[in-house]
């Protein structure tokens, strides 16, 4: 299993960026599909992004397609969520997430302990 640690989150105004980062422990990340994920108050968490091992698969879903940007540095075993253009609707705590494969958050084996995003108004 591998542990993440998500960093990077804060309050942000609508329009603004923010850069997330997951930083994985364990030999294996490289093969490991990653992907992040957010959970709003009183909601489901939802799926955000995903990018295979090798960086030549990603997948968005479309509330965020065009305005965030998912990429990973095996070297740092780390990936990133670059997020522009943010929303008040993108306010929920962000999660990272390893050994899955669908956008069904059940079907992912590791999860870090979240990052607070904020937009305002």
């Amino acid at each position: 299993q591998v542990q993440l640690v998500e960093s990077g989150g804060g309050l942000v105004q609508a329009g603004g960026s923010l850069r997330l980062s997951c930083a994985a422990s364990g030999r294996t990340f490289s093969r490991y599909t990653m992907s992040w994920f957010r959970q709003a108050p009183g909601k489901e968490r939802e799926f955000v992004a995903a990018i295979s091992w090798s960086g030549g698969s990603i997948r968005y879903a479309d509330s965020v397609r065009g305005r965030f940007t998912i990429s990973r540095d095996s070297a740092k075993n780390t990936v990133y969520l670059q997020m522009n253009s943010l929303k008040p609707e993108d306010t929920a705590v962000y999660y990272c997430a390893a050994d899955g494969g669908s956008i069904t958050y059940r079907d992912w084996g590791s999860w870090g302990q979240g990052t607070q995003v904020t937009v305002t108004s």
